[in-house]
Formats: structure tokens, sequence, C-alpha cells
């Protein structure tokens, strides 16, 4: 099994594959000012297991297309939709968020959390904007800095891993720049981190060591996460996701 296998092998068995958490996708609904009885079509994109897109069907009267490139996460997904009656509003689609088949201005609302960073945000925002009705909500989360400096060992990390990490006035420039109002911005509290996604993730470990009999490559894999996680519990002050809702204009 090689790195990519053991990483999608490590991350679906688990309820979220990113910082998040039910209470503040139901915030960004709240400030999206998204009405819960309007027939609204959504797309959830880079929807992982299913995460947010099990809370947009409790939530919303919508009909959403859940995407994900991984058929390992979208059967998961699938599974527990049906366990919890919400298949019906779901369609769930392999499908690589940089090779979307959708109309133009089909979607009432474009959903994404924790994912836009597979395509870059700036890319992402202006790939995906032809696809929302004019008026229509984009609702975004994207690793954001939530301090103007910060220490070198943790700038020098994210910029390796994710170039375009930046400020929140950044990200808002960008959505201005791309024909987008912003609406609302927040930032994920601690817990979406630690309790809803590092502290299962370790707890998962021995198990997928184990069934990976060990091998160095899993083991690699478990050292990148640790070290991961020992950055975000020292320098937590510094960075977090931030979520972004905007109206396209036009």
């Amino acid at each position: 099994m090689d790195d990519y296998q053991l990483l999608v092998d490590l991350h679906k068995r688990a309820e979220r594959q990113g910082p998040g958490g039910g209470t503040e996708t139901r915030k960004a609904i709240d400030l999206a000012m998204l009405d819960p009885s309007a027939p609204l079509k959504v797309a959830d994109i880079g929807c992982g297991t299913g995460a947010s897109t099990i809370q947009l069907a409790r939530s919303l009267n919508a009909k959403i297309t859940a995407i994900d490139f991984l058929p390992d996460f979208i059967e998961v997904l699938k599974g527990n939709a049906e366990n919890q009656g919400l298949i019906n509003r779901i369609n769930p689609l392999v499908c690589s968020m940089e090779n979307l088949q959708f109309d133009d201005e089909e979607y009432d609302v474009i959903w994404s959390e924790g994912a836009i960073y597979n395509i870059g945000f700036e890319k992402g925002i202006n790939d995906w904007r032809r696809f929302l009705k004019p008026g229509g909500l984009l609702v975004v989360s994207e690793i954001t800095w939530i301090t103007s400096d910060r220490p070198f060992e943790i700038q020098k990390y994210w910029q390796a891993e994710y170039p375009e990490i930046d400020t929140a006035s950044s990200k808002i420039n960008i959505l201005e720049k791309s024909g987008y109002s912003p609406v609302a911005y927040f930032v994920l509290p601690e817990h979406c981190w630690l309790e809803n996604y590092y502290r299962p993730m370790q707890s998962s470990f021995t198990e997928f060591l184990a069934r990976h009999s060990y091998s160095e490559k899993a083991q690699t894999i478990v050292d990148a996460e640790n070290k991961e996680i020992a950055l975000y519990e020292k320098y937590r002050a510094h960075y977090s996701y931030g979520v972004y809702v905007a109206r396209k204009l036009g």
C-alpha cells in the first residue's frame, strides 16, 4: 500500500478529515442568513466523509451535491446518510474539485470546509464562482494567520505545507477582487482542532499501525501527524481555520 492509500485508510474512519464542528457549521449557516425552509441547491465541495454535509442536510431544506475525489470517503458518507435517513437530500458524487461538471449559476450555496487548500483559495473561489447564482453564497474555511506576526518555526512549517496561508484581511481582499461581497468571518475555536480532529486521530494511531503491520511507511505518516499536532499545541495562538462567508456580486 502506498503512502496515499495509507493516508486514506487513516482518515476515512474518522468523523472529520480536518478541524471543524457541528456548532460551527450551524453558526456559518446562521451568519449566511440561510432560510431553513427555502428550497436551496447546495454544493459541498471536498466533503470528505460528510460531517458538514450531514449537518447541512439536517439544518436546511436543501438538495446537497456532496463532492469528493476519494471513493472511499464517498462510500462512508453514503452509509452515514442512509443510517440517518438523509440520503434523499444528498447526492454523493466522486469528482475532482478541479473538474466540476456543473451548469453555470446552478447553485444557491457553495460550501467547502477545510478543503479549498487542495486547489488553492484564490483559484477555488474564482473557478467556483460561475456555478453560483447571482447573489449566491460562498462559505469556505481556510487556514489563516490570526496574528500579524508569528515565530519562525511555525511560519516556515506552514509556508512549506501551504504557501497561500495568510491573514484574514488578505483573504477578504482576494474575495473582494474576485467578485464577492464579504458577509461574515469567524475563527474556529481550539476544540475544533483538538477535541474534534486531533484527539480522535491520535486515538486511532495504534489500530492504524497494527492494520499495516507497523510498517515504516505507516509509522512515517503517524510521525508527520504527531508533528503537526505538536506544532498546533505550541503555536495555536497564531493560526486557525477562518470561516469566510461571501455573496456573489452581479
